[in-house]
């Protein structure tokens, strides 16, 4: 069997600004994601560490230390990680920043949240268990990414369900969240330069704009239009219409 990957790449060729991904069953059984790189292909298994590697007989090694950390705690102990082991921690993350790409490209939403969410907790476990900043910062500087295709993915569900108001609140949450972020930082003025929080403003304005009007939103459009033409009857039929529909029923 020759170990020569052209045929491989010369079927599935790699194009410059394109993310390229597919699932395809491994010889186990099990499905694997694939991503084109400009030098080969990564393969990652779906669920799991992507690598399939099990550190020390546990899921991933964010695990691991989570588990070492928690036994400290309950002897009195501090947990402290090395710089060694945070470099570790991060090679980790890369794996599964890898993952969550490739899963948002195939439209798998809820593996996107799950591995963003991931990686979203080594930071904040990191930051808890490093004693320098510097290597706090080096997992830290990447939360608004994540914290944007975490939100994406979420928002996306929402909008394939046509739930435009709830899209739109988890994006403002997202958006929100960053800004949190940079304002806590040492460096509260990347947030000005911040594309992650760019793109958010954009899509929630996108959405805004594509939004159906809810029943109570075009009667209040309505009633503006009759105030502006003075037409002030039915301005007031409308007026009190709305206010039916913003009064609960208390009806038994």
């Amino acid at each position: 069997m020759s170990l020569d990957l052209n045929s491989l790449l010369k079927d599935w060729p790699h194009e410059t600004g394109a993310i390229k991904v597919r699932k395809i069953v491994g010889l186990d059984g099990n499905e694997k994601l694939q991503l084109r790189i400009d030098l080969g292909i990564l393969q990652m298994e779906v669920t799991g560490r992507p690598d399939g590697q099990r550190p020390h007989n546990c899921e991933s090694l964010l695990v691991y230390h989570q588990r070492r950390a928690e036994r400290a705690e309950a002897r009195g102990e501090n947990y402290e990680l090395t710089p060694e082991q945070c470099n570790e921690l991060q090679q980790e993350g890369i794996q599964y920043y890898h993952r969550y790409l490739s899963l948002f490209q195939i439209n798998d939403f809820p593996g996107v949240i799950r591995d963003t969410q991931r990686n979203l907790d080594l930071f904040a476990f990191v930051a808890e268990h490093a004693d320098r900043d510097e290597l706090i910062w080096s997992f830290q500087q990447f939360r608004p990414y994540v914290l944007m295709m975490n939100t994406r993915a979420k928002a996306s569900i929402l909008l394939g369900e046509g739930r435009f108001g709830d899209a739109m609140r988890e994006i403002e949450r997202g958006r929100d969240a960053i800004q949190e972020f940079f304002q806590q930082s040492n460096f509260p003025e990347l947030a000005t330069k911040s594309s992650e929080l760019a793109f958010l403003e954009e899509w929630l304005e996108e959405v805004s704009s594509k939004r159906p009007l809810s029943k109570l939103e075009i009667m209040q459009r309505e009633m503006e239009v009759a105030i502006a033409s003075e037409l002030y009857e039915r301005a007031a039929e409308l007026r009190d219409a709305i206010k039916l529909l913003k009064t609960p029923d208390t009806a038994a």
